[in-house]
């Protein structure tokens, strides 16, 4: 049997002819493709029952009201509700007994680099049901827009498709989204899920999600779980990121983050300004053997939630790829927040590419904008010594290089607000909650230990 996915087509198609299907397309921007591969499959009539293509943005104010951006969440948000709620007012006395409706949109615009866009669905299960939806931020990586537009028009119908056939699967759901495209012509860095038949999707998940199956190198979402675009978030913002697994979120890991952001919004470019913070799990963090668990991952998300944290799940091994991606959003300075053990990993020219110019190129990607590293001090539990930034322990022919480094403040030494914080790590905290040792409640901030023993995180059993 073939596990080839159906063509876009054979998608229109089966949509055209279930007959169960009837909605609107309204498409502004660059978009304006989606609608037509419905018509083309044949059958439309059975699927349509209006599109819509306002070009021209006085047009699309007129219809859908004013707006500061027209690609942009709340733009899509505006056309969804504007044009379901049209469909159902005018055509459920009708029609709202046999066919359960749908209104799709988007809102595109595409660039010589690389164009961006917004695109949703709002829809029924069942006749008469209460509306579900979907939302999705793409990015067009083809470099000719007409090739943006067809990898929109793709895209759109393969929403389509999935918000009907495999809305009871959403994990399945997303797999399906780059059909007939691959990543190398597509990004979906947002998803958000909501309504009755995503009652028991956690967008949290679909966030990791997105990332796992490759569908974008990256995906964010607040403290509340809501998934967020990172130009949304980040746009012309000063940002500090803390890297960890956060299994779970510790005393000296609070610590570790407030020491870099006390020293970061005094940096000169700054001058107190509050910058946007961000914690970041990557794949490696989160992976035991080969596989994620999923439940361990909402642990530690509900750990961050707790600390009012916004979450980057991303698979940067490398922080150099994290500064660069960064850098697509944010013209400002970035600080990264580590412990001197990493270090090593930073320092270790094997983890650079010849590609990308080796060490040196690996970091002048890093400390572009400028990008500054806070680091904290490592407690080596072997020696019992504690190493510094300025006591890292450097290969004989990069000491010219890391002393450049420190002189010209691109790596910044933190201290430490009590040296009893060092020794405290991540595993003798599960441990002890696994134990059933209290002691574990004063190595984690009180709000952190009062959500593993209301939610009986990381095997909390009380």
């Amino acid at each position: 049997m073939s596990t080839q996915p159906i063509t876009t087509q054979q998608k229109a198609q089966a949509v055209n002819r279930s007959g169960r299907w009837y909605g609107t397309f309204a498409e502004i921007g660059a978009g304006q493709e989606v609608a037509r591969w419905f018509f083309q499959a044949g059958g439309a009539s059975q699927t349509i029952a209006k599109t819509i293509s306002a070009y021209d943005m006085a047009v699309s104010d007129a219809v859908y009201g004013l707006t500061e951006r027209y690609v942009s969440r709340q733009r899509l948000q505006s056309m969804l509700t504007y044009e379901y709620d049209q469909l159902v007012r005018r055509l459920d006395h009708a029609r709202g007994k046999e066919r359960t409706f749908f209104a799709f949109a988007d809102t595109v615009a595409t660039r010589k680099d690389g164009g961006d866009g917004w695109m949703g669905i709002r829809f029924q299960t069942q006749p008469r049901e209460a509306p579900s939806e979907i939302l999705m931020h793409v990015r067009m990586l083809d470099k000719e827009t007409f090739r943006q537009q067809e990898a929109i028009s793709i895209l759109g119908v393969n929403l389509v498709h999935g918000a009907f056939t495999l809305h009871d699967q959403p994990q399945k759901l997303l797999g399906t989204l780059l059909d007939s495209l691959g990543w190398e012509r597509a990004e979906v860095d947002v998803i958000r899920f909501s309504g009755p038949a995503f009652a028991n999707v956690d967008n949290r998940l679909m966030a990791l999600q997105l990332v796992q199956q490759d569908l974008t190198e990256a995906a964010m979402f607040t403290a509340d779980g809501e998934a967020v675009q990172w130009a949304e978030v980040l746009y012309k913002k000063p940002v500090l990121v803390l890297r960890g697994s956060f299994c779970p979120f510790t005393s000296t890991t609070q610590d570790v983050l407030e020491r870099a952001h006390e020293r970061f919004i005094l940096e000169p470019e700054i001058q107190g300004e509050e910058p946007v913070v961000l914690a970041e799990m990557t794949l490696r963090h989160l992976t035991t053997g080969d596989v994620i668990d999923h439940k361990d991952f909402l642990s530690r998300a509900d750990t961050l939630q707790a600390m009012g944290r916004t979450v980057l799940v991303s698979r940067f091994r490398r922080a150099h790829r994290l500064a660069h991606y960064l850098g697509r959003y944010t013209d400002r300075p970035l600080g990264l927040a580590v412990g001197a053990s990493k270090l090593a990993d930073i320092l270790n020219e094997k983890h650079y590419n010849e590609t990308e110019g080796g060490l040196l190129g690996g970091l002048g990607q890093l400390f572009k904008n400028p990008t500054r590293l806070y680091v904290y001090p490592h407690f080596d539990a072997a020696t019992g010594q504690v190493i510094t930034a300025e006591t890292f322990p450097v290969a004989p022919h990069l000491k010219h290089l890391f002393a450049f480094l420190l002189e010209s403040r691109y790596i910044v030494g933190i201290e430490a607000s009590d040296p009893a914080l060092l020794p405290v790590q991540r595993s003798d905290v599960v441990a002890k909650i696994a134990a059933n040792d209290s002691d574990w409640e004063r190595l984690v901030p009180p709000a952190v230990a009062a959500v593993i023993k209301k939610d009986g995180l990381f095997g909390y059993k009380g």
